[in-house]
């Protein structure tokens, strides 16, 4: 079987879709099956490159809004998008932008299969512009993804069942699987012990922008009994980090906080080893597709306390209520927080429950799914 995979960025680090795109096609190649990827070049000479090579395209106004959030658009080539699609059994589509209406365009004039994952709700696009509610325009943008791409594909792989949801609210005709990205679950985790007596260490995972929400967290030491003994890191970058620390900086001025908040970028050791020594993870997003840094910390045995919302895919991963709290209300969350910080047992008790609970998000299992899906789009 020959798999062509089409993303338009998939070599910058912290975007989640290219972490989810170079993990499919590696675990992709080594069950065996000929994958390759079309996408825009590798900003790194020394680093790899994709099979089929795209120039990358700066979008007018926008590139430096695109850039600060990880993504970069792919130039369109017809040329070389027709060699890869001629050389392909099936087509994978990671997003529905101007790159894979063209592809999908021409697998349907060389009558090749397409599927696609959805990775993006509009939401998470409207947010970066400074359009956290414009339900008008993301039902637009919606539509037009569904009839510009996804309608011509076969399947849609669904992360979540949140996206699967969504998609048949808005009228999505193609089948639906909901299969997670998945991570690798092997070993057993060897769970740390926690101690509390001074500092309490709070760990936020994901891209400092809008629809992350980190601000909720920074907001919600306002209103815990126990910020004095938080530490807060904050381990990712993106356009809001500015921002993010000079609300941090207020927070240690005015005497909220002791303890200096860390923001960092790390590599997936070091961020285990960060998730290991936390008391707790938070997960602040309002929109999500499915948020796999959040079980990367679980399988630590970190306990979590993940925002719910219509959007928040994430939330899927709490066991129960006490690791839930609504969107952006920072008060519930402080909440949540001293709860857990009260109760230090049942968060060891927890911890150990929320390592064992990744077992359901197995890469290897979601790999398997994957690619009868891609059989089932040749068979149709």
């Amino acid at each position: 079987m020959k798999v062509l995979i089409v993303c338009n960025n998939a070599y910058m680090r912290g975007n989640g879709i290219c972490t989810a795109v170079l993990s499919l096609l590696n675990r992709l190649k080594a069950t065996g099956i000929d994958a390759r990827l079309i996408a825009c070049e590798n900003p790194d000479p020394n680093g790899e490159q994709p099979d089929y090579q795209l120039k990358h395209f700066k979008f007018p106004i926008f590139e430096p809004i695109i850039y600060a959030n990880g993504f970069r658009y792919a130039a369109i080539d017809k040329r070389v998008i027709t060699e890869a699609v001629k050389w392909a059994d099936v087509v994978h589509l990671s997003e529905a932008f101007p790159l894979e209406v063209v592809t999908v365009n021409i697998a349907r004039k060389l009558n090749t299969p397409c599927v696609a994952t959805f990775h993006i709700f509009s939401q998470n696009i409207m947010a970066n512009l400074g359009l956290k509610r414009a339900p008008i325009i993301n039902g637009v943008l919606t539509w037009c993804w569904r009839k510009t791409v996804y309608d011509y594909c076969t399947h849609i792989h669904c992360p979540t069942n949140t996206v699967r949801n969504h998609l048949n609210d808005c009228g999505y005709k193609s089948q639906l699987r909901v299969i997670s990205n998945g991570i690798d679950v092997q070993g057993e985790s060897v769970l740390p012990t926690i101690d509390i007596d001074e500092k309490i260490t709070i760990l936020c995972i994901g891209r400092l922008a809008n629809e992350k929400s980190q601000k909720t967290l920074l907001e919600a030491m306002k209103h815990s009994k126990y910020a004095h003994r938080i530490h807060l890191h904050f381990a990712g970058r993106g356009p809001k980090e500015k921002s993010y620390k000079k609300m941090a900086d207020k927070l240690v001025r005015k005497g909220i906080l002791s303890h200096q908040p860390v923001f960092g970028f790390y590599s997936a050791d070091e961020l285990k080893a960060l998730a290991r020594k936390s008391y707790l993870y938070i997960h602040c997003a309002w929109v999500e597709v499915e948020g796999l840094s959040c079980v990367e910390a679980l399988k630590e045995g970190v306990v979590p306390v993940i925002a719910q919302g219509k959007f928040t895919a994430a939330s899927q991963f709490a066991l129960d209520e006490r690791s839930l709290f609504p969107e952006s209300d920072s008060k519930a969350l402080a909440n949540r927080i001293d709860w857990w910080i009260e109760h230090p047992q049942e968060r060891a008790l927890m911890g150990a429950k929320y390592a064992k609970s990744v077992k359901n998000y197995n890469i290897s299992d979601s790999i398997e799914q994957i690619i009868q899906m891609y059989r089932d789009s040749i068979g149709s």
